[in-house]
């Protein structure tokens, strides 16, 4: 089975959402990525989008969710990208292995700042998560 791993931050509207079509391109088939927030914004960010829409990559399936969405779903991995997220992680009905692997925030930026994160995503979550799955 396809180990899935949540990658989890504060609004759910940037950093995790990058993270998690990342993961979902590049380990495709070795892994499934989700993303939550643990206060979730309204709506992903524009830059977001445009960084990743930038690269061909889909984001017509992104949309903010909460975490509480994935405490009953298995997860085997869980990366935190900010701090904020790390300090309020909840607590998964069994245990789950997690990194803290902090990113950048670039919202209010111009849209370089997101093209910025979302490659600092590509070169060291990617690896992470393969590292931690053994991919």
């Amino acid at each position: 089975m396809t180990p899935t791993v949540l990658i989890l931050c504060t609004g759910n509207s940037c950093r995790s959402q990058m993270a998690e079509v990342l993961v979902n391109h590049d380990l495709a088939g070795k892994a499934r990525a989700v993303s939550a927030g643990t206060r979730p914004q309204p709506k992903v960010a524009d830059g977001a989008i445009a960084a990743l829409q930038q690269l061909g990559l889909a984001t017509d399936c992104l949309y903010p969710k909460d975490v509480d969405v994935f405490l009953d779903q298995d997860v085997d991995l869980v990366i935190t990208v900010c701090d904020n997220a790390k300090e309020s992680c909840p607590i998964f009905p069994k245990p789950v292995r997690s990194i803290h692997l902090p990113f950048h925030d670039p919202h209010g930026e111009p849209l370089e700042s997101f093209i910025a994160v979302r490659d600092d995503i590509r070169a060291r979550l990617v690896p992470a998560v393969k590292e931690a799955l053994g991919l």
